[in-house]
């Protein structure tokens, strides 16, 4: 193989990995997607996990249909270099995705709730439950709707969500377009303006068009409820536990739509 095509090879699967932690599977690898669906020609019955597992390779097999056939065409060794840099992929785009957010949550907050003081977008240890606008957000929401602290509570963290959604999948710009009121930048809507008016020209593609997400996915907003959470912590490196917050527990129970216990 020339240098060339394996530098090709490469780039082609760091970007392919790009939407995995996204959009199908936050904490678990290829692998472990992969052993479960293996496992099911011989076993059909399945723990909640294993069930989670599983569809998490169906999601990978919709996204990635080429991964099938090229898994088992190619060689072991062709495998193994593969499957690492998907997930170098994978681990780069959360990443850099964690790195965007940590401003970008800490300037929506500034700039929404005005806490004093306010907070650092460079400094995570002002962040967490030391800091009382980020530990009112981080703190578990009570389920009386009645409650108008409720209320305000929960339509808090929902428009933070959006913000880094938005911020995420389509382009930092289209974030301050929550309320309607942005510069007018939004991604989507300048690729939908050019296709309508079929000037050929080429435009730059959001992150959404490029994983081939084409909706907002149970999956995708518990990938950013994780990372907003993330931001809003005064934790500075990605791990599973947090205290007695588990991440893994939470992103399984949002996946799912199921309530965490």
């Amino acid at each position: 193989m020339s240098v060339n095509v394996c530098v090709g090879q490469t780039n082609y699967y760091l970007a392919q990995g790009r939407g995995i932690r996204r959009i199908i599977a936050l904490f678990n690898n290829i692998e472990d997607l992969v052993t479960e669906n293996d496992r099911r020609y011989d076993e059909d019955a399945a723990t909640f996990d294993q069930d989670h597992l599983q569809t998490a390779y169906d999601i990978l097999t919709r996204t990635l249909p080429w991964i099938v056939m090229w898994s088992s065409e190619i060689e072991h060794n062709e495998y193994i270099r593969m499957i690492k840099m998907l997930r170098q992929g994978a681990d780069g785009a959360r990443g850099d995705d964690t790195s965007k957010l940590k401003a970008l949550v800490a300037d929506w907050v500034n700039r929404e709730l005005k806490p004093n003081p306010l907070v650092d977008p460079d400094d995570k240890h002002t962040r967490g439950f030391i800091n009382d606008t980020c530990g009112k957000l981080l703190c578990t929401a009570e389920l009386d709707w009645n409650n108008p602290a409720t209320k305000a509570g929960i339509r808090d963290r929902s428009q933070g969500y959006i913000v880094a959604f938005k911020a995420v999948f389509t382009s930092p710009s289209s974030a301050k377009d929550v309320e309607g009121e942005g510069d007018g930048t939004d991604i989507i809507e300048n690729n939908r303006r050019a296709r309508r008016a079929g000037w050929g020209l080429k435009v730059k593609k959001h992150v959404a068009q490029i994983i081939k997400m084409e909706k907002v996915t149970p999956r995708s907003i518990a990938y950013i409820a994780c990372q907003v959470r993330f931001a809003l912590s005064s934790i500075t490196l990605w791990r599973t536990v947090d205290g007695d917050f588990d991440y893994i527990l939470f992103w399984r129970s949002a996946a799912s739509g199921q309530q965490t216990p």
